[in-house]
């Protein structure tokens, strides 16, 4: 499996700056990440029982793996 990331796109409304916008009060920029089909399918149809939104779930996932690696010693 491969991870892509594109340049970074900000999200916004017509009422914020082109330049920045807000969920709880912070900057909220795009991604994108090649994930396997089954792994896609399986995350919609989470998504669809549950009724909450897959970006809500793969911000969850991201904030889980960044707090398990905060975890580790900085290399020297």
């Amino acid at each position: 499996m491969q991870d892509t990331t594109l340049s970074p796109q900000v999200i916004g409304d017509s009422s914020t700056p082109a330049h920045a916008t807000s969920i709880d009060e912070k900057e909220v920029v795009s991604t994108h990440v090649l994930v396997e089909q089954l792994k896609v399918d399986q995350l919609r149809e989470l998504s669809k029982r549950t009724r909450i939104a897959q970006s809500e779930y793969l911000r969850e996932a991201v904030d889980d793996l960044l707090e398990k690696y905060a975890k580790l010693p900085e290399e020297p």
